[in-house]
Formats: C-alpha cells, structure tokens, sequence
C-alpha cells in the first residue's frame, strides 16, 4: 500500500478521541458534570471511537495494560488492572518524587507512555468512580464498554514539575504518548505536550483563576498553574472549545493569538432534567433524608418543623441555590436577600442550600448556622438527579448569585425542570439564560431582595398556590421563556455541534 493510500484510508477511518476522566473522579456538577456528559456524548457520534484518559489529581497510578501485544495470561492482566484500581482510589507514591523523576525523564528526551485500562472485568468500578453522579443507568453499557488509557504520573506533579523547572527559567511540561489519537481532548489548561499528530483540545471553562484570583483557592498556585499551562498549550497550537463567548472573549483578551483557534460550544444539560408532573408533598421528605451530616448544628429544631408552615398540598415555600458552597458562588448576598424578604412579608420562606463544601466554606457555615438551629435553612447534600428535579420544579425560585462563571448549569437545570430563575446580571448568565431570568447585581442586596421579590411576590402573601398554578405574571413568564431557552442546551442540540467541529479538525492526507 502506498503512502498516499495508506493516508487515505487513515482519512476514512474513526476519528480516535482521547478524552481527560480525572475530573469525573470528582464531585457532582460542574467541570466533573460536563465531563461525563461529553464523554457519553462523544460514545454517540458515529464515526467517532473515544477512549477515556484515567489520571488522578494526586496519586501515583499502577500500569495498566501494554498498548502492543504482550504475553501476559488473562489472570495476570486481570491482576495488573487490579492493582490499577486500587491504586486510583489510595495514594501510592509522591507527587512531589513523581515531578521530579519526570522532569529527569523529560530532559533526557522522554515520553510519558499510556497503558491500556480494559473494563470488561471492571465494570462496576468505571460506573461507580466515574459516571453515576451524573448519568443514568440507561448510559451504562454506553461508557462502561469504552476503552480506556492510565496516566501514570499525577496531573498535579505535571503542573509541579512545571512550576520548579520556571523558577530556573523555563517551564518544562512533559509529552504524552499520544500517537494512537487523533484529538486529545483536555478538561481545563492540560500540563503536558502531545504527539505531534495529535490535536490537542482545550475545553475552557473560564479564566477565574487568572482574571478573578482573589476568589480562588490556594491562590498562589492555583493561578500559576493555569497561566502556565494554558500559555503551554497556546504556545503548541492547541484549540480551545469554549462553554460560552464570555469565556471565549476572556481567552482572546489575555492570548489574541489563539482567536482563529478558538470556538465557543455550551455545556449541555443533563437528560435528567426535564418537566415532569410531580407533587410538592415530597419536598420535606427530600428535605429530611438528604441533609448535610458535615455541618455541626447544636440544638437545630426538627426537621418535620419545616412543615408547620407548609401549603395544603404537603409542600413549603423555598428559595433554591445549587452550588458548591465557596465565596464566588455569593451565599452571602443571597442570605441577606432572603433575611430582607422574610421580614418584609415573606415569614414562611425558606432557603434549601444544596453544594458540597468548597474551599473557605467556614465563614459562609457561620453565618447559616442561626437560621439552620430554626430549621428556616436547610442545607443539602449528595441529592441524586430525580429528587433535585423536583426541588427545581417546587422551589418559588431558583437562584444563582455568583460573582463570576464560565457557564452555570443550574440555572439551565431548574429551567429544564419548570422552574422560575433569579440570577447575577454577570455577563455569561445574559449570555446563557438571555432574557429567562431575572437579573440582579451580585453586590447590592436590596437589587438581589427586589429581584426575587418580583419572581416569588403572589396576589395574596396568605394564597398558597403550586407550580401547577404560577400565582405571578412574571414568575409564570419567566418558567415559559426559560423551557424555550434552555432547549439550545439540550444534549440532542449540541452533540452535532461537537461532531461537526470535531471531524473539522482530522488533519487532512498529505499531499504526494
């Protein structure tokens, strides 16, 4: 077969995909959410053969499989893969030794290798660690027969390894060994180089770290390591996939050069959200089994008191946030908010916080800790996809008060859901939601108390009416526009967008 035959049949062949996994090791929504989705996305295109990449943040992995034929009995290759596990979910090993030794390696003209991670015999392992806080059971067999590939080395002593080879003048980033791929796709700033027939993607999620580090964690670090990694990537000619144009835009003011490399593709909300006919009469059970046991509230009142001020349905008057509980995500403005309301003719409203606890979470806690001791607040934890449903559907509204985003999947959800939307007017949520929600400014109360007040104010404060009857014009507008606008996030509108701009980036045959 001759060079350009061999090229051409290259060409018609399946697009190899490599997608990064270790955000989907996890937490629930967000960045480890998107992922998930877009992998089982991706197992859906035809003409598509993605392969997950498993890499720990901080562990040291066992090897995998050899991605050439070795002789290895099927006992011992089951027992590699094994020790694989087991390796994925403790930590083996330094980081910090693991940067170091790939520095070494790196600067004597080496490669990190991938080794092969079959799921036949490990099923239950892939589901569980990487796809069930987001998918359905119906997805199972969709990502759990893909094939996989382990990073060895973590992805944070990549970004270390970086970082300590600058401080002698030159930050130095290993390659992966790519070569069996097409396109790697990487969640955030990727710490490494790839093969030089590998298009290496950028999934860009937002600049937070680099244009808002005082809302960061570990800031220091934090900050470096995304500015480096990403001036890495630009510098090799990485493409960008970007979850909205505020975050395309923020992209191109801080590297220009990458504008022609650069596209903007939403998030898309999870197939779990959708309007379904439910009853309300549900929401203090939600309320009582899904409670957050990390927060240490003394003396805090039972939690069946939340339906002394119920409707007559079984349900309650609520405010809903979904969102890890951290300073960006702006709790606090939204507590003072809903303190104005409650003393200004809403006495029975409460607020249902659902997140994990994110970094400085401390003070936030502090300030909640009075209304959870009453039981008017009420914090949530690990709430699986059909129960959030409904608290979308029955909350008086659904409320997302952050200083900054890259794209905010649960104000989508809640409108997925029926639900009405007050959020920041920050840029990306006029971008996302358009004119299906409210808006007010993050940084004044009064504007954020106003703004709700016009979703949730009803006729007669005494009327206890449900979703099934919006008892507000703008509140009953807001739940039609919002079904319309969320619809462009569904997965059957963007998974072409993902096939289109995927298969645009095959590098062509050569010539001759």
């Amino acid at each position: 077969m001759s060079a350009i035959q061999h090229e051409r049949q290259k060409d018609m062949r399946s697009l190899a995909v490599l997608l990064e996994m270790r955000p989907a090791l996890d937490g629930h929504a967000g960045i480890p959410q998107e992922t998930r989705l877009l992998f089982r996305a991706l197992r859906t295109i035809e003409g598509v053969n993605a392969e997950g990449l498993i890499q720990s943040s901080g562990c040291l992995l066992s090897t995998g499989l050899p991605t050439k034929n070795a002789a290895l009995s099927i006992d011992k290759q089951v027992n590699r893969l094994s020790k694989t596990v087991i390796s994925i979910q403790q930590n083996i090993g330094s980081p910090f030794f693991a940067a170091y030794l790939m520095v070494l390696k790196h600067l004597l003209g080496g490669s990190q290798s991938l080794s092969k991670f079959d799921a036949t015999h490990f099923q239950d392992f892939i589901w569980r660690a990487l796809f069930a806080k987001t998918l359905p059971y119906a997805d199972f067999a969709t990502v759990t027969r893909a094939n996989f590939r382990i990073a060895r080395v973590p992805w944070t002593a990549m970004h270390r390894a970086a970082l300590i080879t600058k401080l002698l003048g030159h930050a130095i980033y290993p390659r992966l060994d790519t070569s069996d791929f097409d396109l790697m796709i990487a969640e955030t700033p990727y710490p490494a180089r790839v093969s030089s027939n590998t298009t290496l993607v950028i999934r860009y999620h937002d600049a937070i770290p680099i244009l808002m580090p005082h809302t960061i964690s570990d800031k220091p670090y934090h900050q470096a390591s995304h500015y480096n990694a990403l001036k890495c990537n630009v510098e090799n000619g990485a493409h960008f996939a970007c979850v909205s144009e505020a975050s395309l835009r923020d992209l191109i003011a801080i590297f220009p050069e990458v504008e022609s490399r650069a596209v903007t593709i939403p998030n898309m909300v999870s197939h779990h959200y959708f309007l379904e006919n439910s009853s309300a009469d549900r929401i203090p059970e939600i309320i009582r089994t899904r409670r957050n046991t990390l927060v240490d509230i003394k003396n805090t009142r039972s939690i069946d008191g939340v339906g002394k001020n119920a409707n007559p349905d079984g349900g309650i008057d609520y405010l809903l946030i979904v969102s890890t509980i951290e300073p960006r995500k702006n709790h606090g403005t939204l507590l003072a908010a809903w303190e104005t309301l409650r003393a200004s003719g809403h006495p029975n409203l409460k607020l249902v916080v659902v997140g994990m606890l994110g970094w400085d979470h401390k003070a936030i806690v502090q300030k909640f800790k009075p209304w959870l001791e009453r039981g008017q607040l009420l914090m949530l934890e690990d709430v699986p996809s059909p129960e959030l449903r409904m608290l979308y559907r029955h909350a008086r509204a659904t409320i997302c008060p952050s200083f900054g985003e890259g794209f905010d999947f649960s104000g989508v959800e809640a409108m997925r859901c029926g639900g009405a939307v007050v959020a920041s007017d920050i840029a990306v949520h006029r971008e996302v939601y358009v004119d299906a929600a409210e808006f007010f400014s993050p940084y004044d109360i009064e504007d954020a108390a106003a703004a709700i007040g016009r979703v949730i104010s009803k006729n007669n404060v005494e009327d206890n009416l449900t979703n099934d009857r919006p008892d507000n014009e703008r509140r009953a507008a807001l739940i039609v526009r919002g079904a319309e606008v969320s619809r462009q996030y569904a997965p059957e509108k963007i998974i072409p967008l993902w096939e289109t701009y995927l298969k645009g980036l095959r590098k062509p045959p050569r010539a001759g």
